[in-house]
């Protein structure tokens, strides 16, 4: 039995004293990652037990096509959730046919993974968009150079650009997918120019580029990362922006905040993450709790 607690999902926080958004989160991905002595909660499980710990809303993010299509669906059916759809950056050089790091070394050609090319996904995307008010933010795009070569990173840099023009055009917020590709994010940007309302998921970068953000009013969102013992950098990131431009996320099933990390990840755990941004800004939890939860009403509407 303790081995399934220690493989299955961080225990049950103390409910938050003001409800939070779960501003980024995969439902449909949970169950993917589960031990298979862990049963795979219902969307509705996961609802009332993200409620039970005071995070009453979340963001459904589909950032392929498939996930997409799941979350216009899912946000129609449950009004404490709303979506966010993109094709992933990464998922964008599948769908261009670039699989620079593929096992095999070769490049295939897109409907061998996907059946369906890159300008069509985004279109899709943009339809789903349109069609379902309910969806309020264009995401996770961006750009990810983590094993991504220069033709990856080129076709990237082309998804991401259609999604801002995507995000603008609707009037939707932008929700950045960043992966040691900071730079990259921001020259782009600033090129095309951001969004009203642009949400930089699970924030990675320094002080420095905190202190841009803001300067430009973009929102930083800090998932589980934030707990973890080394970061301290990204602890003195969150300190140094406004409240007011910050969110909280899980990146479920992702990115499980200390002392959970490597179990799975869920809304309720959102919770912890909170809690331990408070500790950092040295501040009340029942204030960073509500500047939170204002700031994600802000941004992507009334629920």
């Amino acid at each position: 039995m303790a081995r399934t607690r220690e493989r299955g999902f961080p225990h049950n926080p103390e409910r938050l004293p003001v409800a939070v958004v779960d501003n980024h989160t995969h439902l449909e991905s949970i169950a993917g990652v589960l031990p298979d002595d862990v049963p795979a909660p219902s969307v509705a499980e996961h609802l009332e037990r993200a409620t039970a710990a005071g995070v009453d809303r979340l963001v459904q993010v589909g950032c392929d096509v498939g996930s997409a299509r799941w979350t216009a669906d899912l946000v129609a059916a449950h009004p404490a959730i709303l979506g966010a759809v993109a094709i992933h950056p990464n998922e964008a050089t599948l769908h261009a046919g670039v699989d620079e790091v593929g096992p095999d070394g070769l490049t295939p050609a897109p409907d061998e993974r996907h059946g369906v090319g890159l300008d069509d996904a985004i279109a899709e995307i943009a339809d789903l968009a349109r069609a379902h008010d309910r969806i309020r933010a264009i995401g996770e795009t961006g750009m990810d150079l983590f094993r991504t070569g220069e033709r990856g990173a080129k076709v990237q840099r082309g998804s991401f650009r259609a999604h801002i023009a995507l995000a603008k055009e609707l009037g939707l917020a932008l929700q950045i997918h960043d992966r040691d590709a900071h730079a990259e994010v921001i020259e782009v940007l600033l090129a095309d120019g951001a969004p009203e309302r642009t949400v930089f998921h699970c924030f990675s970068g320094d002080v420095e580029m905190a202190r841009l953000c803001a300067e430009h009013g973009w929102y930083l969102s800090f998932a589980g990362p934030v707990t973890y013992r080394a970061n301290d950098e990204l602890r003195a990131a969150l300190r140094a922006v406004p409240l007011e431009l910050v969110l909280v996320e899980t990146d479920a099933p992702y990115l499980t905040p200390h002392p959970f990390r490597g179990r799975p990840n869920a809304p309720y755990v959102v919770a912890h993450t909170v809690r331990a941004m408070a500790e950092a800004l040295e501040r009340p939890l029942d204030e960073v709790c509500a500047a939170v939860s204002a700031t994600s009403e802000h941004v992507y509407g009334p629920w």
